[in-house]
């Protein structure tokens, strides 16, 4: 997948649950929410990380379905894009400078 389709598929995303939810008074109360999620995505992927582990009880690793694991990742992924959007930050340029400024390290 591209970026720029990623970025597509996050401005119909924010236009979907803008439609959905009927959007937020304040743009406070969006990066709130967004952050929220972002949390909970977050959580779900904590949970996943903890049972690709065996660290969980016994009755939770038994119906456990091991496939979850790579959809966490892309929930945490996408939250974190619509969190960046609700902030205007062009997450493309933010990676590209912080890759630079590892790499700029690793010399």
């Amino acid at each position: 997948m591209e970026f720029t389709e990623l970025n597509a598929f996050i401005d119909f995303e924010d236009q979907y649950l803008h439609n959905l939810y009927g959007g937020y008074p304040d743009e406070e109360k969006r990066v709130l929410a967004r952050t929220v999620k972002l949390t909970e995505e977050i959580g779900e992927l904590c949970n996943e990380v903890l049972m690709y582990n065996a660290l969980q009880r016994k009755q939770k690793l038994e119906s456990h379905d091991k496939d979850n694991l790579p959809a966490e990742f892309a929930d945490v992924l996408l939250a974190t894009l619509l969190l960046a959007k609700a902030m205007h930050v062009d997450i493309e340029q933010a990676l590209t400078q912080k890759i630079a400024t590892i790499r700029a390290r690793q010399q």
